[in-house]
């Protein structure tokens, strides 16, 4: 970690040290004018309506203006209150540098403009308590929500949460806002995978946890917009959408070592080893199918003009066996990591030598019989040769994944038993 930072409030010895049972974080960058507020306000609230220890911790990141000096102020002025100095900017690196370094058992930030309704926070963090969840996040977008902002800011986050789970199959509803909590042991195994520094973190994390088998809990919200919010919106979503391109990458390669993760802090199967039913894998494939079959369309339909009918077909075939091939490993049969990719991919592009002989050969005998078929007539048989060589490669590929479902439950048993131990 190259930031630095530094806690600037030093307690007094001779009072009794509480370790805090939860860690509030507010990261903050010039915000002179309504930190003092909105702190005492949360003061206020842990002090007299929270059931645990809590403290707040001041994060400024690199502010240019006076907040650091307010922040001091604070800390010396209220009890629990600490402020912590990075030297560099972005929201998600703030986090990292206090949620890593924490004490307390539940770590949770929320903006500095208390947007949230606060009643949400015990609701937020009760169940990181009790050790049900591993994270748990605010969500605006519950139809039990109540949210005052504009439309465009609506538009924009249901768009990118939409993006979200077309592109990375997420399945938490609000990825953006800004009321989130996690238990410090899984931060502490999760946060290093975590590369994003500014307004992606979010995403990140909850897509890594979310993979690696974590459980996130969702909180319905009462939400009112900061009017005077400085987010730099278009800056903020061509870094989401790089992030996302980064991430998507990360996960199809399998470079990310998420299977480590998930055996340290994540949940297996109540029945490891069990498999996906017959019937949830058929829906699945076909899904992937659907998709795969209108991508060959496509490229057949824009090569077939320039390349001829069979190099078209060769080519659109390959390109969409690929994409299937590790589509179908992740989405299909449940394998994760880059162990035997290669030799998926190697026995995948065998299944497809023989859908390429059915397809080629359908075209074969169209044009012997019909030598002036129109290209849409070459298509449509080139569908119906599709649908064969996808019921062979359904069993192709059950057969290539037959040995790679879940780790058997002994396994996971010592390895968590383990980790346990080392902690």
């Amino acid at each position: 970690m190259t930031d630095t930072a530094t806690a600037v409030q030093t307690a007094d010895p001779t009072e009794a040290v509480i370790t805090p049972v939860l860690d509030v974080v507010i990261p903050v960058y010039n915000e002179e004018a309504d930190l003092g507020v909105c702190v005492r306000r949360l003061h206020e609230y842990l002090r007299t309506g929270f059931p645990f220890p809590t403290r707040i911790t001041i994060a400024d990141n690199a502010s240019t203006d006076a907040t650091m000096q307010v922040a001091q102020v604070l800390a010396d002025e209220l009890d629990d209150v600490r402020a912590v100095h990075l030297d560099a900017k972005g929201r998600g690196r703030a986090l990292r540098t206090v949620w890593e370094n924490s004490d307390a058992q539940v770590v949770a930030y929320m903006d500095v403009d208390l947007s949230t309704d606060l009643n949400a926070l015990l609701p937020l963090v009760a169940p990181l308590i009790s050790r049900h969840s591993d994270l748990a996040i605010g969500t605006r977008l519950n139809a039990s929500s109540r949210v005052v902002r504009g439309p465009k800011r609506e538009i924009i986050s249901r768009c990118y949460n939409l993006l979200l789970k077309a592109s990375l199959q997420a399945h938490f509803s609000d990825a953006q806002c800004g009321f989130k909590a996690m238990r410090t042991d899984v931060a502490r195994q999760l946060l290093p995978l975590v590369h994003d520094g500014e307004w992606f973190f979010d995403t990140e994390l909850l897509v890594l946890a979310e993979r690696a088998g974590l459980r996130i809990h969702e909180v319905p919200v009462d939400w009112i917009d900061d009017p005077d919010s400085r987010v730099d919106i278009v800056d903020t979503a061509r870094k989401d959408l790089l992030g996302v391109w980064r991430l998507l990458r990360g996960l199809t390669t399998g470079t990310l070592p998420l299977e480590e993760l998930r055996l340290a802090v994540g949940r297996e199967p109540l029945v490891p080893g069990v498999p996906l039913g017959m019937v949830g894998q058929v829906v699945r494939f076909a899904i992937v199918g659907v998709i795969s079959t209108l991508v060959y369309m496509v490229l057949y339909v824009l090569l077939q003009p320039i390349l001829g009918a069979q190099v078209a077909n060769f080519v659109a075939l390959l390109v969409t066996a690929i994409g299937n091939t590790a589509a179908n490993r992740a989405f299909t049969f449940g394998v994760r990591g880059s162990s035997g990719v290669v030799s998926h991919q190697f026995q995948g592009l065998l299944i497809f030598g023989f859908g390429l002989f059915v397809t080629s050969g359908s075209l074969f005998a169209l044009h012997r019989w019909a030598p002036d078929s129109a290209v849409h007539l070459e298509l449509f048989v080139l569908v119906i040769a599709n649908l064969i060589a996808t019921i062979m490669r359904f069993v192709g590929l059950r057969w290539v994944f037959r040995n790679t479902g879940a780790t058997p439950a002994r396994t996971i048993g010592l390895d968590l038993a383990t980790e346990g131990e080392q902690r």
